[in-house]
């Protein structure tokens, strides 16, 4: 279901794009980053109503981690990601703003719905910019052919179907996952931070991977940037506005320094040659297998 669905999602979405004359990237960077972080929307409220912040706060966390870490990563094994200048100079370092503005939202043991409502706001304003940058008019002039209604309707349910299979396979996972982490004794938050991102990021690396193989790199990229902001932004937003939240001190001696870490790494990746070869996919690859180490060290 993750695979199918992410393929259809890419297929629908590209599609959509060129006749609509939007930029891949800003497709990426909005619907499918959405798409994707639907998953950790519906766990973090879920949990976060359940009062296990542990498994809300670290799922975001841990999601951000893996979507550099793994999604990249792999989707850098599989085909060096070509990187468009424009993400470079303004919707990583965003992300990266949006990042550290979440530490400092935190540093005070609590998302609050004050906290909630700025995480929203600094969505709204990303969403406003992505509204206003998303034509190509270079490809709006090229365009002599207008699509029909039928090839929109097919590609609206290419996207609409990819959604729901995204969100059911992910749901499988994550459920199977948390079941086999509790046998074994694990705590809340190092399944969250772990686990349960690694579950709910699925649809990010299923989606990237098929993605980059399409060559469609600015969906790739796109896709990890604007699933982080989301990420932080809607669903910790959401989730401080609903039902405020208490975050665990010790987040602030690995896994938020971690996050910001391989956020700034990824930027120094992307300006030098505006690409991330196989070297640097595997060096993010075992960033990846640091950070389970490492979290497990800290909260297990």
């Amino acid at each position: 279901m993750l695979f199918l669905g992410s393929d259809w999602l890419v297929r629908g979405a590209s599609n959509l794009a060129f006749s609509l004359s939007i930029r891949p990237i800003v497709i990426g960077l909005t619907v499918v980053a959405f798409a994707t972080s639907a998953p950790e929307l519906l766990v973090s409220l879920v949990a976060a109503a359940k009062g296990s912040s542990g498994v809300s706060v670290g799922n975001i966390l841990g999601s951000n981690v893996i979507n550099i870490a793994l999604v990249l990563g792999s989707s850098a094994l599989v085909k060096p990601l070509k990187i468009n200048k424009k993400i470079v100079s303004k919707e990583l370092p965003y992300m990266i703003g949006a990042s550290f503005l979440f530490w400092f939202l935190c540093l005070d043991g609590k998302i609050g719905r004050t906290d909630g409502l700025i995480l929203l706001g600094v969505l709204a304003v990303f969403i406003i910019y992505g509204i206003m940058t998303a034509r190509d008019i270079r490809k709006e002039r090229e365009q002599i052919e207008k699509p029909s209604l039928k090839n929109y309707a097919f590609n609206g349910f290419l996207i609409l179907t990819g959604l729901i299979c995204l969100g059911k396979g992910a749901d499988f996972v994550v459920n199977s996952a948390v079941f086999i982490a509790r046998s074994f004794g694990f705590s809340e938050l190092f399944i969250g931070l772990s686990i349960v991102a690694f579950g709910t990021s699925l649809p990010e690396l299923a989606t990237s991977v098929v993605a980059v193989s399409k060559d469609e790199s600015d969906i790739s990229l796109g896709n990890v940037v604007g699933s982080n902001l989301f990420n932080i932004c809607m669903v910790m937003g959401t989730v401080g506005l609903l039902n405020p939240i208490s975050i665990d001190s010790s987040l602030n001696r690995f896994e938020f320094p971690a996050m910001l870490f391989l956020s700034c790494l990824l930027l120094i990746f992307a300006r030098s040659g505006y690409k991330i070869n196989r070297s640097q996919g595997l060096i993010f690859i075992l960033s990846f297998f640091l950070y389970v180490g490492g979290s497990y060290w800290m909260v297990r």
